[in-house]
């Protein structure tokens, strides 16, 4: 399996990268800064320069022929503007998804956020609020389209060791945490579980084997 990586030297990214070819599977890596294309080899992917905030949508789809399956796990990252939230979490997840559908890729992973149902509350500090609206918007762009799409909603993410045991259900789940790498082993076994297709799924760490959790939700 060849799968295409946005955002491919985040942290969830180069864990995937890491565990897609251990197991035998081809990862190429979208990344805006050729600094960092030596992460993304050293992970076992293959890097390419790829921009998803000014790059057009057939330069985009030329990375995605060919492959089995796409993953987008780019953010702007804390500390951005709310014009570069908008313009990645949104923006870039939409984009993507047209690539994807351009050429012909069908399997499609989005990772997401838990809280989106709490972006228009009063009570989540204005920054955040942005964040959460711009996934929330990238979410429901997703899901008009004509791909067999799969959201993944982690909780609070910690670079905590893998304890390959999680909690994956549909929201909400009550709010937990969860560490990176155990996000990139549920979104390997996601993209061989067809059963998860049109599913919105959460995660936190829980007691549950990654497969069987994954299994579960069949």
């Amino acid at each position: 399996m060849r799968v295409v990586i946005a955002g491919g030297h985040g942290q969830i990214a180069l864990l995937l990268e890491q565990q897609l070819t251990t197991r035998g599977h081809a990862a190429t890596a979208l990344v805006r800064n050729p600094d960092h294309f030596g992460d993304v080899s050293a992970a076992g992917a293959v890097p390419v320069l790829c921009d998803l905030e000014s790059a057009d949508l057939d330069s985009v789809a030329s990375y995605l022929h060919g492959a089995d399956a796409a993953v987008f796990a780019a953010g702007a990252g804390a500390g951005s503007g709310a014009a570069r939230k908008d313009t990645v979490d949104y923006g870039a997840a939409a984009l993507f998804a047209s690539a994807a559908v351009s050429a012909g890729v069908r399997r499609f992973v989005q990772v997401s956020s838990v809280g989106i149902e709490d972006a228009d509350s009063p009570e989540v500090d204005a920054s955040f609020a942005v964040y959460l609206k711009a996934k929330k918007a990238a979410e429901e762009d997703l899901r008009g389209r004509d791909l067999e799409w799969t959201i993944l909603r982690p909780g609070r993410l910690v670079d905590d060791a893998p304890t390959g045991l999680v909690t994956l259900a549909a929201p909400r789940l009550p709010r937990g945490s969860v560490a990176r790498a155990d996000v990139a082993a549920v979104i390997v076994e996601l993209l061989s579980a067809p059963g998860t297709v049109g599913k919105t799924l959460e995660l936190v760490n829980g007691d549950t084997p990654v497969v069987d959790a994954v299994r579960a939700v069949l």
